[in-house]
């Protein structure tokens, strides 16, 4: 339980902060002030503050003589000692605690942005000067830009994400992936193979034993399998007869008794199953495995959200199976328990489901505030910052009401171990 609260908080800060870390960087580029740049929720618990500006370092004394003479022919001798040094360019950090910042010492100009530590560990915040309409006369306010740049501020937390997920994937190709044998080259490095169950049928003699997709297949009446078709050749010639079924999962290995049912003369119990092995790449190819593969499972994540909202918004039900934060932390824990990879693997898809759903065109999501400056191009004017901020707060409220209802299902649903999600969507 511990392991799984401690990794989820770590995996929530990561994929959250490189969000946010996206907007930071992009509006420095436009010209954007960022008032504050955190990791963590506030209160803020220490930060850091840059100080800048110009030191004279003397190195020498230089001494002028003047003569000068007056009507009476007297003269008279002025000496003027001038100072010579180097002009040096300071660049101070100071460490502070709380909220109050500290003050600048003589000839130093505070950084614009505080860099701050924060008392909640989850994620990160990305404060931006005017990106609630307010400074609109300040030059370097959020709103004093070109739409095509808010755009861009806006955007960049969701790419942040994709190229997450693209780097993760490529790590991982590296140190050896979990993924299908069948979709690999000739140049892939294949280990730890196993027949892998991918979907079990409602209704069947698989659901009625208890097995799930993502359990591994050891062995069947002691019978120990490479291939997943010479699996389904014994199953299919049994029919009728109780088979034990020897499973690993979770690292835990369990054996259930299964009867195949006669189906067109063959033995079936319901189950989709597929060979599986961990699999790595050069690093030159495991860098551009990971950018298709990000790409690929994007694609099909933006389909997937389309087909529910789509069945949403036709009355049809949700088909698919939603998880709150209780059952991503759930699944999150038991990734870190089956390794590394499966947990970096794991990670990468969340980043990138957090880049599809940020970009809905829903109220306070980035989606939606693209939607208003879109808006706002067409018809030459913003609209009105109340409307949009009604607007905003309701789709929030919403958005919380949502994650209540889901997380209220996933207490009660997710007491028995969770099916894998990445089994689920491959």
């Amino acid at each position: 339980m511990i392991l799984t609260i401690v990794t989820f908080i770590i995996v929530l800060s990561v994929l959250v902060f490189v969000h946010e870390l996206g907007h930071f960087w992009t509006a420095r580029k436009m010209g954007v002030k960022v008032e504050e740049f955190g990791f963590g929720l506030p209160p803020r618990l220490f930060g850091f503050l840059k100080f800048s500006g110009q030191k004279m370092t003397p190195l020498a004394e230089e001494e002028e003589l003047e003569v000068e003479e007056n009507m009476f022919g007297e003269k008279k001798i002025h000496e003027e000692i001038t100072e010579v040094g180097i002009i040096e360019k300071i660049k101070r950090w100071k460490f502070f605690w709380g909220e109050r910042l500290p003050d600048a010492e003589e000839g130093l100009k505070a950084d614009d942005t505080v860099y701050s530590i924060n008392w909640l560990p989850l994620g990160g915040f990305c404060k931006i000067k005017g990106e609630n309409g307010e400074d609109e006369a300040d030059e370097d306010s959020f709103v004093a830009k070109k739409i095509w740049q808010r755009i861009s501020i806006i955007s960049a937390g969701v790419i942040m994400n994709i190229v997450l997920a693209m780097a993760l994937f490529a790590i991982g190709y590296m140190i050896g992936l979990p993924q299908s044998v069948e979709d690999s080259t000739s140049k892939a490095y294949i280990s730890d193979e196993k027949i892998q169950i991918v979907q079990v049928l409602p209704d069947t003699p698989a659901t009625k034993a208890g097995l799930k997709a993502g359990d591994v297949v050891i062995s069947i009446d002691g019978n120990k399998f490479t291939r997943d078709a010479d699996l389904q050749n014994y199953v299919n010639s049994r029919a009728g007869k109780e088979l034990t079924y020897q499973i690993s999962r979770d690292n835990k290995i369990s054996d259930f008794k299964i009867t195949p049912i006669n189906k067109n003369g063959k033995g079936e119990i319901g189950i989709a199953i597929i060979n599986t092995g961990l699999v790595r790449y050069p690093w030159y190819l495991a860098i551009w495995k990971g950018i298709t593969t990000a790409a690929i499972l994007l694609w099909v994540i933006i389909v997937a959200f389309y087909e529910l909202l789509k069945n949403l918004i036709l009355g049809h039900g949700v088909s698919a199976e939603i998880a709150g934060p209780v059952g991503i932390a759930n699944m999150t824990g038991q990734y870190a328990r089956m390794g590394f990879v499966y947990l970096l693997q794991f990670v990468g898809l969340l980043s990138l489901n957090l880049a599809v759903v940020n970009f809905l065109p829903l109220p306070a999501l980035d989606g939606g505030r693209i939607i208003f400056l879109l808006i706002e191009k067409i018809k030459g004017s913003p609209v009105k910052r109340e409307v949009e901020a009604v607007i905003h707060n309701a789709g929030f409220i919403a958005l919380i009401l949502l994650v209540l209802v889901i997380t209220v299902k996933d207490v009660s649903q997710f007491t028995a171990p969770l099916v894998g999600l990445l089994q689920k969507i491959f």
